[in-house]
């Protein structure tokens, strides 16, 4: 049986892989390389789409697309064993590529701003698009909304674009199935997700199972939902608006309402100057995330 191919639009959807990278890609690397249907439209073969989701998952994985090009099918499986580690951000956005970014949104061109962060999440692969951009540039737009340089519905504009990027991105990763099992959510009041799509997406490319449970969720649904899904993990988000003086308080009470063995971790603006606390383990970044997973699975052997 003759293969009838994938259209571009289908392979978008497949892989995860915007049509202008595919384009872009084939004009820079020679690869994909697609046929042509009776009215002219690319046409893939299904090897092609399959090596391009291998390229897609090597790339998310911090793998740079230039030198996956060239590899086989066979090396392609290799690699995903030969992971490169990446522990910082390899190059801080300049503040002319932030500006750029954002003149979209002030613009109200969601097509550009997509279509831009588009082209850095395949040049960057997932987790340094992650460190690197989105994190500093959420961090620039607050900014810009406190100083008055942004209105709410333009910030308003870049976080629904935003977490509709991350939420695919994330929904083209191959299935985590590792321990830790992470349930993910916010505190009644909390909002912002943005913070938690970032953070699911280090930890699904660690290999570890997220429960994402969106925003605002009452302690004793979060504790119900902790013993649901035998987590062993539960991960809270707190940006700066939240109140921050009913922080420690919160927390103290989940805590005790979490069986023993479940680890209560809180992160974002809302933390950074909070003191320790007692059965909770805080970070300010996302390398401290990454480095509170680590720790986790190093005391578990």
């Amino acid at each position: 049986m003759n293969d009838p191919g994938f259209n571009i639009a289908a392979v978008e959807r497949d892989t995860g892989l915007s049509k202008d990278v595919l384009r872009m890609w084939e004009r820079r690397y020679g690869f994909p390389v697609p046929a042509r249907d009776a009215n002219g439209e690319r046409v893939y073969p299904a090897e092609q789409v399959e090596r391009l989701r291998q390229i897609k998952r090597l790339m998310d994985l911090g793998h740079r697309p230039g030198k996956l090009m060239s590899l086989s099918p066979k090396e392609l499986a290799t690699a995903s064993s030969r992971r490169p580690r990446v522990d910082k951000p390899t190059r801080p956005p300049e503040p002319g590529e932030l500006a750029q970014l954002l003149s979209h949104i002030k613009r109200h061109d969601a097509e550009a701003y997509l279509q831009a962060m588009q082209q850095r999440l395949a040049r960057q692969g997932l987790q340094v698009f992650v460190q690197d951009t989105v994190a500093p540039l959420t961090r620039e737009v607050g900014e810009a909304w406190e100083d008055g340089r942004l209105e709410v519905f333009e910030e308003h504009l870049f976080t629904e674009l935003t977490k509709r990027l991350l939420r695919q991105a994330v929904g083209a990763l191959p299935a985590a199935r590792l321990a830790p099992r992470v349930l993910l959510t916010s505190l009644p009041e909390e909002q912002h997700a943005l913070g938690l799509l970032m953070v699911e997406a280090l930890l699904v490319l660690e290999g570890a199972e997220c429960v994402p449970l969106g925003t605002q969720m009452p302690l004793l649904e979060i504790s119900r939902a902790a013993e649901a899904h035998r987590a062993d993990i539960v991960a809270l988000s707190f940006s700066t608006a939240f109140p921050q003086r009913q922080i420690s308080g919160l927390l103290k009470q989940l805590r005790l309402m979490l069986p023993k063995e479940t680890a209560l971790w809180a992160g974002g603006g809302g933390v950074a100057r909070l003191s320790a606390q007692e059965g909770c383990r805080l970070f300010g970044s996302l390398d401290e995330a990454l480095a509170a997973l680590a720790d986790w699975r190093a005391q578990r052997g």
